[in-house]
């Protein structure tokens, strides 16, 4: 869907979209969208990063300050307009959704009826056998026991939206939350990264480890600099600011913050030794804007060397990525995932859902496999029937909630290399899932998954009620392939 094909452009509307849209990401083909988002939305958000001034969504004008001229944003807006399809296309599945409950049954916990469900983040503690969670209402973590009844530990000074777990040499047992600050897309520097002793969280404060930081989503640990203290990788989604930071710890254990790469959209690293130099490099996600793949090398002197391995356009909107060898080959590939749809384009899109792209060596990278879903906003590989291949578990928060609700959930089975049997696993009555962790929670040698509800607002699709339960944080299905 995007014009990054590398053929020369047939229109001077073409050109001019080339030209001045490729400054910031990949240029978006018209097809990619429905003619009213294009007219009515996209390109009235776009005018004023080239200077333009709006007045009513539709008409432009051209102080002396704009890089493009009037006439030829007109010449631009006529090409989307012409091209650009009366409705949103649609692409139709490889393979049809199974709609069962395949290797899974679910586990509902203890509801909470004094909040409604706004769960920001689930985790599986598998060395206690535990779950937290958080969510938006209260900012509080939640503790649930194996029999999943819930116990608020800490109310906590925003949102956490992910949880590392750590057992110290001395016994303790310590999580690092990332807290985002706001749930909102603005520009408001307020996450933290804190440190909690889970043990004795409801008499002892976290420990604040960084401040100020734009929206973060993650902190990945790794000793970056080789010298046996763990640092951590922010990455700060923000909004029209953001960034990639490390934590460099200091030998007194307190850290500071360096600035890696300061643009938004910083969604997720996976570290390793990429280049086999005994350094610690990272791949990193971005999703706003210029989307896509980086590599991140280590220079061995603090800093670190990026690398383009795979761009997307604007309108996908990444969520996430995963390195796993789907082939057996000894090579990491790379399973994506697309589907934020809160931005300009709040409309349901075809390409939006699961990729796979093999890797073919020297850090190319091929597309092999792809599956459309509504909305993707996670996906998650393991070999979770424990076949000996890589199976896919996906949640899509930006679902079409109207006429395909399964799709918010769906296991892939693999049958054979690039080949998959999709479940939809009917769990969509019980919330709308914005988040997912997988691992073996009851220790029965199987992996299990929890998926957390975010039951209000966000809502794209006109006319819909939604009829999931609201007061219901997070639900568990169980694997059942051990029994």
């Amino acid at each position: 869907m995007s014009d990054s094909s590398g053929k020369e452009p047939t229109s001077e509307g073409e050109k001019l979209a080339q030209q001045h849209c490729s400054t910031c990401h990949l240029p978006v083909a018209p097809d990619a969208l429905d003619k009213e988002t294009w007219i009515k939305h996209v390109l009235p958000a776009m005018a004023p990063k080239l200077g333009l001034e709006v007045w009513q969504k539709t008409q432009y004008y051209q102080p002396p300050t704009a890089t493009i001229s009037l006439a030829d944003w007109t010449k631009l807006v006529a090409y989307y307009e012409k091209l650009a399809p009366e409705k949103p296309t649609q692409t139709k599945p490889p393979t049809k959704l199974v709609n069962d409950w395949s290797i899974f049954k679910l586990v509902k916990p203890t509801e909470i009826k004094s909040e409604l469900a706004t769960t920001t983040m689930v985790a599986f503690d598998s060395a206690r056998g535990t779950i937290y969670s958080s969510n938006e209402t209260s900012s509080g973590l939640y503790q649930w026991s194996s029999s999943l009844k819930p116990a608020l530990i800490r109310q906590l000074p925003s949102p956490a939206v992910q949880a590392s777990f750590i057992d110290r040499p001395n016994g303790s047992h310590q999580t690092l939350l990332t807290c985002i600050g706001t749930m909102l897309a603005v520009d408001q520097a307020r996450g933290e990264v804190l440190q909690l002793d889970l043990d004795k969280a409801a008499t002892t404060p976290p420990v604040s480890i960084a401040q100020q930081l734009p929206r973060p989503i993650q902190s990945t640990p790794g000793d970056f600099n080789r010298d046996g203290l763990t640092d951590w990788i922010v990455c700060g989604f923000g909004h029209n600011v953001g960034g990639l930071y490390l934590l460099k710890q200091r030998p007194d254990h307190q850290f500071n913050k360096l600035v890696i790469k300061e643009v938004p959209g910083a969604t997720q690293v996976i570290p390793g030794d990429f280049n086999k130099d005994g350094w610690l490099d990272f791949m990193a996600l971005f999703a706003h804007a210029d989307e896509g793949i980086w590599l991140f090398t280590n220079d061995q002197k603090g800093g670190f060397l990026e690398r383009n391995l795979l761009r997307f356009p604007p309108v996908y909107g990444s969520t996430s990525f995963q390195l796993v060898d789907f082939n057996k080959d000894g090579k990491l590939d790379i399973l994506y995932s697309c589907g934020d749809n809160s931005d300009y384009s709040r409309v349901l899109k075809p390409f939006h859902g699961i990729y796979l792209f093999t890797n073919q060596g020297n850090n190319q990278y091929k597309q092999t496999y792809f599956y459309p879903i509504n909305g993707c906003t996670k996906a998650i590989a393991a070999d979770f029937d424990h076949d000996g291949d890589v199976d896919i578990a996906t949640i899509a928060f930006f679902g079409d909630l109207k006429n395909k609700p399964a799709e918010t959930f769906v296991y892939f089975e693999q049958l054979a290399p690039a080949q998959f049997r999709p479940h939809a696993v009917p769990v969509s009555q019980y919330g709308r899932w914005i988040c997912m962790d997988a691992k073996d929670w009851d220790h029965d040698g199987d992996i299990d998954i929890v998926l957390g509800n975010y039951s209000q607002g966000f809502l794209n699709e006109v006319g819909f009620t939604p009829t999931w339960n609201g007061y219901l944080p997070l639900i568990v299905l169980e694997n059942s392939t051990s029994l």
